[in-house]
């Protein structure tokens, strides 16, 4: 299956989600081998299958959800009048829903409550504001008129997208819109107060935060912010749920690496599916007492030690996770790896001598290793930049030339690394994102986890011994006791933390962190 359609598929997982994957996917490919169009085959299968609608709360929403329910409170309302021209403006920027080129879901308008879906008398009025539950708040935008702020609502048919990192509630021409009683959800004051969260608990339903963390790293660097430069604190919070960037754009007077502190409305931005923690002027900085800081369950000393690998499947599961350790065999080398050419103006790869932004150029050559990494839940595909690319490979930039100009072939140094690494285990830790075509994962550092064999050894007779169940019928199985632990989780407190390889790395983030080199 292609991409195109592959995205497609995803889709259909995504608003059928109740829906065994296999079983849409075999739908799907049916109506195509029949010549069906995708958006044809699309709507077909979501009227077979998604006569009930999924029913959400804002924590479960993500990009690209389609034909769902969902309840909550409007905290903010606006609204503003648009001409036809602003109006397709707004549609290519994706500001405004585009559903009334969606076919697909419910168009009843059935509910319990007062039906507000009397259609949009006004094609050119735009509403927008923030909607909210109690498990998070999200933005929203709407062609259909809504009751003011501060009402109960039952959206049905609505659908996401991703607007400026955001995700976004859309209430399109065929969704429904319903009044529920006030008493159906908490009051207004209490969904609009900020909420206490641990670092791994903050998502794109938070706007604005309260937090305790350890400061694990902290730079100083200076900016131009609107033609003035600006001084600006960079680093790495950090408790036992999980580690997040954050940027300070105020001073942090007596807050160094090693403290721990207290973050009232704190602002929370999204890159590539990763939440990072803006400290502003509005944001309330102190530190707990003694007596606070003890019943806290994390200490600097159990947070900075290298982070333990996770299954692949709880990665896939999250939109983007911040320096995370995955381990895995590697079962395909995808084309595109081996020696490139990047843009020496922007860092892009080049293609047929151009780029892309600046047009033709004199390429750098550098080399990369795109590879898919497979632990049994699930698949990632794991970018290797040039320096872990070598270490990997065994092989330099400049061998890997010499072999290309020797075998006058252009693949020979990809045919050699699908020759070395296919099958090996490897352990990564760096940076992950999702999209459409599933995880993708930047490497900060690789190694090879030869103390983690034992614990794969007992896992494999787990599953021998007893399919599907995990729990062995037989004898305990023996681990050596000079196994050790996961490399990282002992030693100098990982100071040499890496640096972020992609060229459109976002500079407003932290610095994103690495780990232990290839051993």
């Amino acid at each position: 299956m292609d991409e195109k359609n592959a995205s497609h598929l995803e889709e259909l997982t995504r608003a059928l989600g109740e829906v065994n994957k296999n079983r849409i996917r075999a739908e799907f490919e049916k109506l195509l081998a029949f010549r069906v169009p995708p958006e044809v085959a699309k709507e077909s299968i979501l009227r077979k299958f998604g006569g009930v609608q999924r029913t959400l709360k804002v924590k479960d929403l993500s990009a690209n959800l389609k034909s769902f329910e969902i309840t909550g409170r409007i905290l903010e309302l606006n609204e503003k009048l648009l001409r036809p021209q602003e109006r397709r403006g707004e549609e290519v920027r994706g500001e405004i829903p585009e559903e009334s080129r969606d076919k697909s879901g419910d168009r009843s308008g059935e509910g319990d409550g007062e039906s507000l879906d009397k259609g949009r008398k006004d094609a050119s009025k735009l509403y927008t504001g923030v909607f909210a539950d109690e498990t998070g708040s999200v933005l929203f935008s709407s062609w259909k008129e809504l009751p003011p702020a501060g009402e109960v609502i039952r959206v049905r048919n609505a659908y996401t997208r991703l607007w400026q990192n955001r995700i976004r509630l859309n209430i399109g021409d065929h969704s429904s819109v319903s009044k529920l009683p006030d008493s159906t959800l908490p009051s207004l004051s209490e969904l609009a107060r900020t909420p206490e969260k641990k670092l791994g608990e903050i998502g794109a339903a938070d706007f604005s935060v309260r937090t305790v963390a350890c400061v694990l790293q902290l730079s100083h660097r200076e900016v131009m912010v609107r033609g003035r430069q600006c001084r600006v604190i960079s680093g790495v919070l950090a408790d036992e749920t999980a580690r997040l960037p954050f940027t300070a754009w105020v001073e942090l007077p007596g807050i160094d690496i090693g403290s721990i502190i207290r973050l009232e409305e704190a602002q929370v931005r999204m890159f590539k599916g990763v939440p990072s923690v803006n400290i502003l002027k509005g944001t309330g900085v102190s530190k707990p007492g003694p007596e606070d800081a003890e019943k806290l369950a994390f200490t600097f000393e159990s947070v900075k030690t290298a982070p333990a690998p996770l299954k692949m499947e709880e990665v896939a599961s999250r939109d983007g996770m911040f320096d995370v350790a995955i381990a895995g065999n590697v079962i395909s080398v995808k084309p595109g790896s081996g020696i490139i050419s990047r843009c020496p103006e922007c860092g892009r790869v080049v293609q047929k001598g151009s780029c892309r932004v600046h047009g033709k150029v004199d390429g750098v050559r550098d080399m990369r290793i795109k590879a898919v990494l497979d632990d049994g839940t699930e698949a990632v595909s794991v970018m290797f930049s040039r320096e872990l690319a070598e270490m990997i490979y065994g092989k330099t930039l400049e061998e890997a030339e010499a072999l290309m100009f020797s075998d006058i072939s252009k693949d020979a140094v990809y045919e050699d690394l699908r020759r070395i690494l296919t099958g090996r285990y490897l352990a990564v830790r760096g940076n992950a994102s999702k999209n459409e075509y599933g995880v993708s994962f930047v490497a900060e550092s690789v190694w090879v986890p030869e103390a983690d064999l034992a614990v794969r050894v007992v896992e494999l007779l787990h599953r021998l011994d007893s399919p599907g169940t995990g729990k062995a019928q037989g004898s305990e199985a023996h681990i050596p006791e000079d196994c050790g632990q996961y490399p990282g989780h002992e030693g100098s407190g990982q100071e040499d933390y890496g640096q972020d390889h992609e060229p459109d790395y976002d500079s407003e983030t932290a610095d994103f962190t690495g780990g232990r080199g290839f051993a």
